[in-house]
């Protein structure tokens, strides 16, 4: 019989080596720590095929998971020495939620389950705490209507914040015993209200309606927006974890806090975390209490009153501080933390490994292979390439003027501007609008998913540093200022208030994730610095790639950005940018629309010293480097004017009648221009424009070789080919303009002549190709739009549903769909090579700089990839990693 419970605590482990796939990620870390001694409270955990089991089975569970969680009841018990709905002592537990990666805040947890009308009286009797029972039980009936019954929670808060104006308090911790049993009855109430049954008194049919609803939020909307920003399968599922509670809201020697083993936000090897004293973990996480800081040096440094855990409660923080070492040493990374102390005894219950910034994740990196915890090969595969990309965009402007309205906590680092919205929809809405946006927020919550993400940065009244906030931007590398309490925000009305200033929805405002500070208006930036352990992580990573990188561009400020993120060449200079200059496109469009060739020589007559000058400057910051130059590729009416207005204004640069101009607009019209007369085929048509391209091309490289002695190598590459023919013509007039220079200038230049493979006949029929193409570059941009029939500028429409769907893994125009792209790439390049040996191969969409695009670049033995110039590092990170888990 297929097992499903696995326990832990008490000496057992049933989790074994804690296999995350199985487990969860916080069951296997659960069954870790119990597993070397640590005080973890006891519980089990319903494995993650359950998930599956119970959605395939339209929402019910195997028949024999009965009996196995009865078992793991039983076996919290006999640690305990409780019994779970026992009026006299009664066991509590939590039910969580565990997916394989962590996923903070997306699914629903239940605490203090097991209480009821009966045994709250049993707590309150064995505890010796009536207010601490009472307490727990409305925290339960609340979390259960929303979580499990899925009734309206802010009914609940408006019932508590009614309660305490009554009673003339301000702080829950005013509310007595008395408050609170007054508050339960008014909740179930509540409860029999809006569900229409009383509140569920039986605690087993508590505990599998709390099971069902962690399962359920597998599928909630916020869950699949996380997982799909975060690439995170949705067959994966997710575990839940029946653990027994321990209270850290028993009194003053009671407390519960989040930590990390180092800093997040800077990687500092410093340890660094918030507590309340009486409290419930949902109080840190949720942002409802402002906490306090675990170290006096935190502490001091904030200028804080309220004593650290470090004062506070000294003998504890010197046991907390020895676990954070040895779970730090025993998973050999940095570790974020959940605890609770009852009555000054320390339970862990949780430890995984901490979401930080990528500056943190590089310091961890090569701090940690500094000390020998772990190696540099693992230090390159530790940081994910793609948070990089928070690294590379420009901070704040420190000399810059700064309106500061007020100051908060830095949350996450970095630093952004927009106009301010009050919700996540209009994030969202405004951010496809192309506008930049900050969302601002009481506080975050999992609901908040879209909205973070659509958003520059991330603005809340209420919360700390270790705040859902806080933990999702810093994941997603959002800036994130939290808890700026002066501020007063008022939603509805879409106004905030802060020190006698209003500030307006759609009112533009500046965040420092570094500083905390909040300013009006922009606020310049600089570019960032590239040394230290970025410049230490990236000399690791070139010493393990194989793969050459590139970069797409046509601009010497692309160029040299590439360069200095460390570009190894240009694996795309797409010369049609260039043809759409102001100063030209009066040229380009007398070419278009000359009645003969004569007609268009002596228009690009006039383009080519433009042409050159483009190409010197472009050879000028790539010195001595490979530059792949593709030959215009756009159809021609893309350089005509669409609207009624333009046409006049153009027909008299161009020295031609409106009606001329209209009437050759017509002609060239195309119902389907990606796959019209484009590409090499205007080449075919017009061979006198690629001539002329050529010749730039080759007059730029030997005027750069004479002036700097550093001659670079053109590539040039004919795009859209489908046949040997087109390329052997192609190249042909490609290699006569080279002769006819070459012959002028006295000089001959090392150049490949090569294509884009972008088209499935073209990587079917790579072996005849190669008998004339020196190179392939494969367009992956085009080559899925053809592969798959799909255009990419109307897929936005649907692709995410088929995301949703499994229907693809990941959305083809960001990730090589391997299957089937990628099969046509491999073959491809298996049949290239078979012609010609030791042919380049490389590729130039915009899937080069996607980490997983890359690591099938490497399982194929393409020689580059190119990116988009700030997204170079990425490129280099990523190929390091592939070519470590090659084994290369």
């Amino acid at each position: 019989m297929t097992r499903y419970v696995y326990r832990f605590g008490g000496g057992v482990s049933d989790g074994g080596k804690g296999d995350k796939n199985l487990l969860g990620g916080k069951g296997a870390n659960l069954d870790g720590m119990a597993s070397i001694g640590l005080p973890v409270p006891p519980g089990f955990t319903i494995s993650t095929p359950v998930c599956a089991l119970y959605y395939d089975a339209g929402e019910s569970f195997p028949e024999s998971l009965k009996a196995e969680v009865s078992g793991g009841i039983a076996h919290i018990e006999g640690i305990t020495g409780k019994k779970f709905g026992d009026a006299a002592d009664p066991l509590l537990v939590s039910v969580r939620s565990g997916a394989r990666v962590s996923m903070p805040g997306m699914m629903d947890t239940v605490l203090n389950l097991g209480l009821n009308d009966a045994t709250v009286a049993g707590l309150a009797q064995v505890s010796g705490d009536a207010r601490f029972a009472w307490d727990s039980y409305r925290r339960f009936i609340q979390m259960y209507s929303d979580v499990v019954l899925e009734l309206d929670h802010g009914r609940f808060e408006e019932a508590l914040e009614i309660a305490k104006e009554d009673r003339g308090y301000h702080l829950d911790t005013e509310m007595g015993a008395a408050d609170w049993q007054a508050l339960v009855g008014e909740y179930k109430a509540l409860v029999q209200e809006l569900w229409g049954k009383p509140f569920p008194q039986d605690v087993h049919d508590q505990l599998w309606g709390a099971i069902g609803a962690v399962f359920g939020s597998w599928q909630s909307e916020r869950a699949k927006v996380y997982r799909r920003l975060n690439d995170i399968p949705g067959d994966w599922g997710t575990a839940v974890n029946v653990q027994a509670m321990v209270f850290g809201n028993m009194g003053d020697t009671s407390a519960t806090g989040v930590a990390f083993t180092r800093d997040p936000a800077t990687g500092e090897a410093a340890y660094y975390g918030e507590f309340l004293i009486n409290a419930q973990g949902e109080d840190v996480v949720a942002g409802i209490r402002t906490p306090q800081y675990l170290t006096k040096a935190a502490r001091e440094r904030a200028g804080a009153k309220p004593l650290s855990m470090e004062e506070a409660m000294p003998e504890t923080y010197a046991e907390l501080a020895a676990v954070f070492d040895l779970l730090e040493r025993h998973y050999r990374d940095m570790q974020d933390i959940e605890f609770t102390v009852q009555q000054g005894k320390l339970w862990m219950l949780q430890t995984r490994s901490g979401k930080r910034t990528a500056k943190a994740a590089l310091k961890i990196a090569v701090d940690m292979a500094s000390e020998g915890l772990i190696t540099q090969e693992e230090a390159v595969l530790r940081v994910d390439p793609a948070a990089l990309d928070q690294l590379l965009h420009p901070t704040l402007d420190p000399k810059a003027p700064r309106d500061v309205l007020t100051k908060g906590l830095p949350a996450s680092p970095g630093a952004a501007s927009g106009k301010v919205v009050f919700d996540a929809d209009t994030a969202e809405k405004w951010a496809a609008a192309g506008e930049k946006v900050i969302l601002v927020r009481v506080e975050t919550s999992p609901e908040d998913i879209h909205g973070m993400h659509a958003a520059q940065g991330i603005l809340t009244a209420r919360g700390g540093m270790t705040s859902h906030a806080a933990v999702v931007a810093r994941g997603m590398g959002r800036p994130c200022v939290s808890g700026a309490g002066s501020l007063a925000i008022d939603g509805k009305a879409g106004i905030l208030r802060v020190a006698g200033r209003e500030v307006k929805q759609g009112d533009i405002v500046t965040i420092d994730g570094a500083t905390g500070e909040v300013m009006l208006g922009a606020v310049p930036t600089v570019q960032p610095e590239l040394a230290g352990d970025f410049g230490t992580l990236m000399l690791w990573a070139d010493a393990k790639r194989r793969l050459k990188v590139r970069t797409n561009a046509e601009t010497p400020l692309d160029c040299r950005t590439a360069r200095e993120f460390g570009a190894e060449g240009i694996g795309l200079c797409r010369t049609e940018h260039m043809f759409f200059d102001s100063a030209r496109i009066t040229a380009v469009r007398q070419m278009i629309l000359a009645e003969d060739e004569a007609g268009r020589r002596a228009a690009l007559a006039k383009l080519l010293p433009e042409q050159r000058s483009d190409f010197v400057q472009i050879f000028e910051v790539m010195a001595g480097l490979p530059c792949t130059i593709r030959l215009l590729d756009p159809p021609l009416h893309e350089f005509l004017p669409h609207e009624e207005a333009e046409f006049a204004e153009v027909a008299a640069a161009a020295g031609l009648d409106v009606a001329t101009l209209k009437r050759r607009a017509a002609e060239l019209h195309e119902f389907n221009p990606m796959l019209g007369h484009r590409g090499c085929r205007l080449g075919v048509s017009y061979p006198e424009i690629y001539e002329m391209q050529a010749r730039a091309i080759f007059e730029a490289a030997c005027q750069v070789a004479e002036e700097t002695g550093a001659a670079p190598v053109p590539e040039v590459m004919i795009p859209l080919v489908a046949t040997r023919k087109e390329l052997e013509l192609m190249k042909a007039v490609v290699d006569k303009a080279a002769q006819a220079v070459f012959a002028e200038k006295g000089r001959t230049i090392e150049y490949l002549v090569g294509t884009m493979i972008e088209l499935p006949r073209a990587a079917l029929r790579a072996g005849e190709i190669a008998e004339v193409g020196e190179f392939f570059s494969f367009g992956t941009n085009d080559l899925t739009q053809t592969t798959l029939g799909v255009s990419r500028d109307d897929a936005g429409s649907f692709l995410t549903t088929y995301v949703e769907k499994g229907i693809y893994a990941r959305d083809p125009f960001v990730s090589i769909d391997v299957e089937g792209v990628g099969e046509l790439i491999k073959l491809a390049a298996d049949r290239g090579r078979a012609t010609r040996p030791g042919i380049k191969l490389g590729i130039c969409g915009e899937h080069g700089g996607d980490p997983a695009s890359i690591a099938f670049c490497e399982s194929v033995d393409l020689d580059y990839v190119s990116a988009s110039p700030y997204r170079v590092p990425i490129a280099r990170l990523a190929a390091a990693q592939a070519a470590l888990k090659a084994g290369h």
